[in-house]
């Protein structure tokens, strides 16, 4: 039985260990590279999702830069999470893979500067709804919550203040097919901003989405606005709010 005790013990660890990863919820890819603006709070998002992903129980994985996108590898995963990925991040055969991922019924979650990516590519377009403009400084102003029976809102009141980066959109108004969730208050901030002849911030007037979701081409993408400041990714409303979007996308379930 001496002998027998090391090899069965090392079994049953392998076995407890197969059972632990095989109950994970679902499995995410973060992409957080940016061929522009780089973001202070990225550096705070990524330690943040690796915690929601030991809270949670989800498997998250980190794309390199180096690592280029597939459809074999993205078959593996349930959700595609994009933190503040500013400009051209994709190569043509990247894009039609991600196409394809939630074509096949899996998810995207956008946030904050994944609305300020990859222009030229309609399809993304489309699927984020409302594309960056302008923003003025980072200031406080009122959210008004639209939807509390949405994951990671339930605790949230009806109005709250934030401190973040507001987008102004290239197209701000209301979308049919979109689920909004969060809107800002422009009677709270000062929307003014002025980068030069032809870009000035006019504001999007009683209606600025800040947070919402959809189904699209036949999987789901949810955005959020919030997550510019870095000391956001330490806000406990806000951890909320972003894995309630990453759960609902990864598994279609409210």
């Amino acid at each position: 039985m001496r002998f027998l005790t090391l090899p069965f013990l090392t079994c049953l660890s392998v076995m407890l260990l197969s059972g632990s990863l095989s109950a994970q919820q679902f499995k995410a890819l973060l992409v957080v590279q940016t061929n522009g603006w780089q973001h202070e709070s990225t550096f705070n998002a990524v330690p943040a999702l690796e915690k929601l992903a030991t809270r949670h129980d989800f498997q998250l994985t980190l794309k390199q830069k180096a690592m280029p996108i597939t459809e074999d590898q993205l078959s593996g995963f349930d959700v595609l999470i994009m933190v503040n990925t500013t400009g051209d991040v994709f190569e043509d055969s990247e894009q039609a893979a991600i196409e394809k991922f939630i074509q096949s019924g899996k998810g995207w979650v956008g946030v904050h500067a994944a609305a300020d990516t990859e222009y030229d590519w309609k399809w993304y377009t489309d699927m984020v709804g409302h594309m960056f403009y302008i923003h003025p400084h980072v200031q406080t102003a009122m959210l008004d919550v639209h939807d509390n029976d949405f994951p990671g809102l339930s605790g949230w009141p009806e109005r709250k203040m934030w401190t973040d980066e507001y987008y102004e959109y290239l197209d701000g108004s209301k979308k049919p097919g979109f689920n909004y969730l969060l809107t800002v208050d422009e009677s709270t901030y000062d929307i003014n901003a002025n980068w030069g002849p032809g870009k000035v911030a006019k504001g999007h007037g009683d209606f600025h989405p800040i947070s919402w979701y959809r189904e699209y081409d036949g999987g789901r993408s949810w955005y959020t606005n919030l997550g510019h400041v870095p000391a956001v990714f330490e806000d406990t409303d806000f951890l909320e709010h972003l894995y309630g979007g990453i759960f609902w996308a990864a598994k279609g379930m409210k």
